[in-house]
């Protein structure tokens, strides 16, 4: 596969997860597919993303950028939703969140093989209302505090 090719499984991939097509993730993710964040396989991450889609409904994907280099694609996100549903345990808080991330993807034959993910993870639980910034840290971080 050429890398444009690469990028367009990606893309194809990532407009699929907004329309919330699983059906056709078995079309872009290998049967030996292997999540190294989350530590889930094909039926797994089917699970992740159904649990994500119930607690933000309108969770959405968008590409920033993206690079492709041998068999990787690298895409920077931004993720974003509003949390109606409950997540993790927690319930519903009705915020919006907007988080930054990277995701990296090994394409073989065409499927996505391997993910990996770098985001926003303080910030997102932050959003949230699971972490809360300390008195000293709100008045040095008075901008992002808010």
């Amino acid at each position: 596969m050429s890398l444009e090719e690469n990028k367009v499984i990606v893309r194809r991939f990532i407009e699929a997860y907004n329309k919330r097509n699983l059906d056709l993730f078995d079309e872009f993710i290998a049967p030996d597919y292997v999540d190294h964040t989350n530590k889930v396989d094909r039926d797994g991450l089917k699970q992740l993303l159904t649990m994500a889609f119930e607690s933000f409904p309108d969770l959405h994907e968008t590409i920033e950028e993206i690079i492709a280099e041998g068999d990787m694609v690298w895409i920077r996100v931004t993720t974003t939703g509003t949390h109606t549903g409950e997540w993790r345990g927690l319930p519903p808080t009705g915020k919006k969140i907007s988080s930054p991330g990277v995701d990296m993807y090994r394409i073989v034959n065409g499927k996505i093989t391997e993910y990996r993910n770098v985001n926003d993870q303080l910030g997102f639980l932050k959003q949230i209302g699971i972490i809360e910034y300390t008195k000293q840290g709100k008045k040095l971080f008075q901008e992002v505090a808010k």
